[in-house]
C-alpha cells in the first residue's frame, strides 16, 4: 500500500522504544495516515536528534536500557519543551505510567494497545497542541519584532497603549509632535503592524 507524500512542515511523531519490533510497527502505522515518523531506539538517541521548537509528539516507552522515558520527560519538562508525550507501557509499568502522567504526560497506553486508539490519541494531541505551537511562534515573531525598536520608540510605543494622544505624548516625552508621529510611522514599519490595535495586541503577546 502507497502512501500520499507528506507536508514538508508536517508535525513529526517520535517514536521512542527499545524494541525494533515495536518502533517499525507503530512508524507503520503513522505513516498509513500520512504523519510523518521518526523511530529512536533511546532516550539518549532522541535528545541527540531533537531540535527544540520542532512540532510533533512523543510516543515514549517507560522502561528502556540507560535513561528512562520518566527521566526523559523530565528533561523535556525542564527545557519548557512544548511537546506532547504518550506514554505506552507494560502492565507492570502502570504505577510508573501515572506518575509520568501527573507530570504532563497527555495518556498511557498498554502494550499490546488498540492502533486506532492510539492513532486518535496522536491526533488529538497534534490538534490540541496546534493551537499551542501557533501562539508560541505569535509570541516569539512579536518580541523579535519589539526587540527592534529603540528606547525612545519603546517609550513612545508604551504611551500610546495607554491611549494617549500625539500632542499628549510629546508633552510627557518633550518632544515635538512631528517627532512623536515620525517615530509611530517607524514603530509601525519595524514591527509590520497594521493598526495601533495590531500594535496592542503584540505586546499582550509578548513574554
Amino acid at each position: 500500500m502507497q502512501t500520499a507524500p507528506m507536508k514538508k512542515n508536517a508535525p513529526t511523531v517520535f517514536i521512542v522504544d527499545d524494541d525494533p519490533a515495536v518502533r517499525d510497527a507503530i512508524r507503520w502505522l503513522m505513516e498509513q495516515v500520512k504523519l510523518k515518523a521518526q523511530v529512536f531506539g533511546s532516550a539518549d538517541e532522541f535528545l541527540a536528534n531533537f531540535t527544540p521548537g520542532t512540532r510533533g509528539c512523543i510516543i515514549l516507552d517507560i522502561r528502556m536500557p540507560g535513561m528512562s522515558g520518566l527521566e526523559l520527560q523530565e528533561r523535556l519538562k525542564a527545557s519548557r519543551s512544548l511537546i506532547p508525550i504518550i506514554i505506552i507501557t507494560g502492565h507492570g509499568d502502570v504505577p510508573i505510567a501515572v506518575r509520568a502522567m501527573k507530570a504532563g504526560a497527555i495518556e498511557f497506553l498498554q502494550k499490546p494497545f488498540n492502533d486506532q486508539l492510539l492513532l486518535d490519541t496522536v491526533q488529538s494531541a497534534l490538534t490540541t497542541y496546534g493551537a499551542i505551537w501557533d501562539q508560541e511562534a505569535r509570541r516569539q515573531e512579536c518580541n523579535k519584532s519589539l526587540a527592534a525598536l529603540t528606547k525612545r520608540e519603546m517609550e513612545v510605543l508604551n504611551l500610546l497603549r495607554t491611549g494617549k494622544p500625539n500632542k499628549l505624548i510629546a508633552a510627557a516625552l518633550n518632544i515635538s509632535v512631528r517627532t512623536v508621529e515620525g517615530h509611530r510611522a517607524t514603530i509601525m514599519a519595524k514591527t509590520g503592524a497594521r493598526s495601533l490595535g495590531e500594535l496592542i495586541e503584540m505586546l499582550h503577546a509578548q513574554s
